[in-house]
């Protein structure tokens, strides 16, 4: 008979992860077994932390996870479309609190500060996004909308798209940021060029532009630290 992993409720009590996760709390939980609180149940032969395991040696980590579609978990022997949409519910949900600013309105006086709100939702983006942190006259955020969404190369955006977003909620001025999907924030020539139009653009609307953000996988530029603005 060909070997089978345990199923949860065969192990014991001191390994199964939602005991553990009661005992000790999330944070002494691995990712597989995180994971397999998620998925509930394996499948024949397979323990939900087996294929979490697999899960994860699939895409290579948590945030090859994150970057999947649904289609391609679910494509996964064992995952299907119900345990697709549960994982990417729970990553939407952990990207959603981490740029949440129902509790407060955060003040951005730095370029780290501006980076926090945004590098956890653009950071996995597969194409080219541009958003506006747009701000009021104590630096609080207004809001912080998505402009465009390009491709994996380049987001077309038109200072006329951000500013109007930016006349439209009052800011009194705006930081611009975009990804580069393929993980390098090194900024472009076009990345260049856009950013003095949008710095000649603030000044006609009286809207200044304090900082153009690239993101870069985890990494980012600030073209105003590297003097480029």
């Amino acid at each position: 008979m060909p070997d089978r992993s345990p199923i949860i409720r065969e192990l014991p009590a001191g390994e199964r992860p939602r005991e553990r996760m009661e005992q000790y709390g999330p944070s002494a939980l691995s990712n597989a077994e995180l994971l397999a609180i998620l998925l509930r149940v394996g499948v024949k032969g397979e323990s939900a932390i087996r294929l979490a395991e697999r899960l994860l040696s699939h895409f290579g980590s948590l945030a090859g996870i994150a970057k999947a579609r649904i289609p391609q978990l679910s494509e996964l022997p064992g995952i299907g479309l119900a345990k697709a949409c549960q994982i990417k519910a729970a990553f939407e949900l952990g990207k959603r609190l981490a740029t949440s600013t129902e509790d407060t309105r955060p003040v951005v006086s730095s370029t780290a500060d501006a980076v926090a709100l945004v590098m956890e939702d653009l950071r996995y983006r597969e194409q080219e996004c541009m958003a506006a942190i747009l701000l009021d006259v104590r630096n609080q955020v207004i809001r912080v909308p998505i402009i465009t969404v390009g491709t994996l190369t380049a987001s077309p955006a038109h200072p006329r798209e951000i500013f109007r977003e930016a006349i439209t909620h009052s800011a009194h001025s705006i930081i611009v940021v975009h990804n580069h999907p393929s993980g390098d924030p090194s900024p472009s020539p076009q990345d260049l060029d856009l950013t003095s139009r949008l710095v000649k653009a603030g000044e006609v609307n009286g809207i200044p532009v304090n900082d153009h953000i690239i993101i870069g996988g985890g990494r980012y530029v600030s073209l105003k630290v590297a003097g480029k603005m």
